[in-house]
């Protein structure tokens, strides 16, 4: 069984203290779990992707969140430690919610060819779920970690699991 790992904004601009649209401690706890799940994947020589945000300074997503993971500032670089398997993942940098949105993802994963695509990261009922909205909309089988995903706002953050499980079709 083929499987894939996606990993979505796990960013020093969501995960770190001090930055501008900071996750929080309930965020932050879920590291050493997303940490684990990647070095899983690379030991058993199986793909990881990397969703990132990475915004151009004058993005419209700035209506809305402040301004956040500028392409090129230390907020859109990956946590520290996920650091050592920025070269054995691929890449995806994303500037909406979905990764699928102007990006390479879906041509990726068609020549991928998972079985199961798994998901972990943050936020859970942003861009973890239209994340998820797209892969299960292209019918990929999704395994969304519970443990492996967080929000700043944990009502939403719950909402999200729901909807993945019972109008998606994920298994959370």
């Amino acid at each position: 069984m083929k499987r894939v790992l996606i990993v979505v904004d796990m960013l020093r601009g969501f995960l770190e203290e001090g930055k501008p649209l900071f996750c929080g401690q309930d965020a932050r706890k879920i590291i050493p779990f997303v940490t684990s799940k990647v070095g899983e994947f690379v030991k058993m020589g199986e793909q990881v992707i990397f969703l990132t945000d990475s915004h151009a300074p004058d993005d419209a997503e700035f209506k809305m969140f402040p301004p956040h993971c500028i392409a090129g500032t230390d907020e859109a670089e990956l946590i520290e430690e996920l650091g050592p398997f920025k070269d054995k993942g691929i890449v995806v940098p994303k500037s909406r919610y979905s990764g699928f949105y102007k990006t390479s993802l879906a041509d990726i994963l068609t020549n991928l060819e998972p079985d199961i695509v798994e998901v972990v990261g943050v936020c859970t009922n942003i861009c973890v779920l239209y994340t998820v909205e797209g892969l299960r909309n292209r019918e990929y089988t999704v395994v969304v970690h519970r443990q492996g995903v967080a929000s700043f706002d944990e009502k939403a953050h719950q909402f999200a699991l729901v909807q993945m499980k019972d109008v998606l079709g994920a298994e959370v």
